[in-house]
């Protein structure tokens, strides 16, 4: 008899690399939500993660010469797509001056003032490598300046892996069923108190139960770590009150909101005035960076101008800032066609949005499709109707359908379309996306949709 042969995966070499890694890794991956575990199906089977080779515009191309459609865009920094001309020209003319001196730069002048520039209530800043060293530090400034020790953040809100902010964390921690992490001490997250984001009165309540012990409130003026949550009327003009009459901080992390809803952030869109602001991603055009600013009044407390220490080797590195104009440059200007990058992106949002919500329609799949300019996430909901029709803060969130949203992803990814590998992630659109990637989406996720309702 013949002997069968099994039909080669179109992943197979990243399957193979997937198995190397793990020997290598933790789980194989550099971040956890990379590893595929949310989307491998019931059981834990199905497919490993894709290993990229290149990358270009709005497409990703992986080690099987398989290409997609990216919504991933790293996660949120890469607003004008991949490798984008300018881009790559500032960072190859940096590269050959050198690619770090631990000295002052002229560059990180350059980038401070364009920050400034658009947002107003960042007329001073400290350029740190991360994210989460951002928002490490801007508490840390917050409770020295205030002399308080507790921080208020909201349920879902993911503000990196600081330890006193990794309690009820959205993003990976939430997607890998670990909402907080072992290796956290009590005391570190004593002094972290929890809300419930989109709800004033428990923010009132909270803020009563501790007069004058409060430095400061820690949010995502979108939420951007449990899936794409916007602010309800009013929201964050509360907060806003609430810290003034209680005389403690507000923190917006604007790492994933920073010049991607708009040139200004979040903080412009919604006419919002925080004391701290915390920025990444797109402030570095794709390379490792992270900020956090606000008033001299509040920044001079920064060493070496005040007491408050923070420092970092890597901190203004002049490859991140070379790449970071280069971006914000492109921002600040407009579109081949006259048009601002801001209304192309909002234009190609709504086309996805509206693409999406009829073909979920069609296929009878029950989602909430919530979106914030170029940042959306479609929620997919419990088919027997008990679940709220949107996603309002973690607990809603919460009640998604996972495994429908991974049946999804994996129908995507075989047609074509990279998505981020869990339900509590956002999706994200460039300026190198075009109408008819958007189209083509649209008529995968029909297929898609009816894969998700599957048992």
């Amino acid at each position: 008899m013949a002997k069968l042969n099994k039909p080669k995966s179109r992943y197979a070499k990243s399957e193979k690399l997937f198995a190397e890694a793990v020997k290598l890794m933790p789980g194989g991956v550099s971040s956890p939500v990379r590893s595929f575990k949310a989307v491998a199906g019931e059981g834990g089977g199905g497919i490993g993660p894709v290993f990229i080779k290149e990358a270009k515009g709005a497409d990703l191309t992986d080690i099987d010469n398989n290409t997609y459609i990216d919504y991933v865009m790293s996660y949120g920094p890469l607003i004008a797509g991949h490798s984008p001309p300018p881009v790559r020209a500032a960072v190859a003319k940096q590269i050959d001056k050198g690619s770090s001196y631990g000295c002052c730069t002229e560059a990180e002048l350059k980038l401070a003032k364009i920050i400034a520039a658009a947002m107003p209530n960042v007329p001073m800043i400290r350029f740190v490598n991360s994210g989460t060293e951002a928002t490490m530090s801007a508490i840390r400034l917050a409770r020295g300046v205030t002399q308080r020790n507790i921080i208020l953040k909201c349920h879902g809100c993911y503000h990196g892996h600081v330890d006193s902010l990794l309690i009820e964390a959205g993003s990976g921690a939430t997607t890998h069923n670990h909402p907080s992490s072992p290796g956290i001490p009590d005391s570190a997250t004593s002094n972290t108190v929890l809300v419930p984001y989109n709800d004033l009165p428990a923010t009132t309540a909270a803020f009563e139960e501790r007069q004058g012990k409060i430095a400061a409130m820690i949010v995502e003026p979108i939420c951007g770590n449990i899936g794409v949550v916007p602010p309800l009327p009013g929201y964050l003009e509360g907060l806003r009150a609430l810290c003034d009459q209680h005389n403690a901080l507000l923190i917006f992390d604007e790492v994933l909101t920073g010049f991607r809803v708009a040139y200004g952030g979040a903080q412009g869109l919604y006419s919002i005035r925080p004391d701290l602001t915390c920025l990444g991603k797109i402030i570095g055009g794709g390379l490792p960076v992270g900020a956090y600013g606000g008033k001299p009044e509040l920044m001079n407390h920064v060493s070496p101008a005040g007491p408050i220490y923070q420092a970092g080797t890597l901190s203004g590195n002049p490859l991140a800032m070379a790449a970071g104009i280069a971006t914000l440059s492109l921002l600040d200007d407009t579109a081949i066609d006259g048009t601002s990058i801001y209304t192309q992106l909002e234009a190609l949002g709504s086309r996805l949005e509206i693409g999406l919500k009829a073909a979920a329609v069609a296929a009878n799949v029950p989602v909430s499709i919530q979106r914030v300019g170029s940042m959306l996430t479609p929620f997919f909901l419990r088919r027997d109707g008990s679940q709220t029709a949107s996603i309002k803060n973690y607990a809603d969130a919460l009640q998604c359908d996972t495994q429908a949203y991974a049946r999804f992803f994996r129908s995507m990814l075989d047609a074509g379309v990279m998505l981020p590998p869990s339900q509590f992630e956002a999706w994200f659109i460039s300026s190198a996306h075009t109408e008819g990637d958007i189209d083509q989406t649209i008529d995968h996720a029909r297929e898609a949709f009816k894969a998700a309702q599957s048992i």
